[in-house]
């Protein structure tokens, strides 16, 4: 089997991105993007997905920081799965985070796609904007080309329900990404192709 990397950088006016995913990891990261928050939920993402994951991001703005960093790992997670041959493919995931629980259903379908419930009612976390939760899921879906669904179900703390989140979508992208050895190298569709 081929290695399910990928690299990318992406530069603008608003940020410098730059993502390095391998999906085949062993939860080894190294993150950086100016948002201790935001490093932390990335962080997650690495950890509970068994993904080696590298993100280095800077930018005057968080928005666009946490925008640009959910496009390009999108774009990397796409380009590391290639033609998706042998891929479990849909997947979903509950998690708890203290009272807090959250659940995400996915499907690495090639259309990209999120319905998102966060539940979150405070402004910010920690530093960081709330509403860019929601958004990050949104722009990672789409770049990614990922059908994302997630809610949280129940919580109190802003903070337990958008890492239950983070967690719950580790956990469904690591199932979904997993190689079913009985249909290995053949794509799991009816078309047999997802773009």
């Amino acid at each position: 089997m081929p290695e399910r990397k990928a690299s990318i950088t992406r530069r603008t006016k608003e940020t410098s991105i730059k993502v390095e995913v391998n999906i085949d990891g062993g939860s080894r990261y190294e993150i950086t993007t100016g948002i201790l928050f935001f490093d932390h939920m990335l962080c997650q993402l690495a950890q509970h997905g068994i993904f080696d994951l590298k993100i280095s991001a800077n930018g005057p703005d968080q928005h666009h920081v946490v925008e640009d960093v959910a496009i390009t790992l999108g774009r990397a997670f796409n380009q590391a799965l290639g033609e998706k041959q042998g891929i479990v493919r849909m997947a979903d995931a509950v998690v708890p985070m203290d009272e807090a629980v959250a659940l995400v259903a996915l499907d690495i379908s090639g259309r990209g796609h999120a319905v998102i419930e966060t539940g979150i009612k405070e402004p910010v976390i920690s530093e960081m904007h709330s509403d860019l939760v929601h958004h990050f899921f949104v722009s990672f879906a789409q770049e990614a080309r990922i059908n994302i669904h997630a809610w949280v179900l129940s919580g109190k703390n802003d903070h337990h329900k958008a890492e239950a989140l983070f967690k719950a979508l580790a956990r469904a992208l690591d199932s979904a990404t997993r190689i079913d050895p009985r249909i290995s190298g053949n794509v799991p569709s009816t078309k047999n192709s997802i773009d």
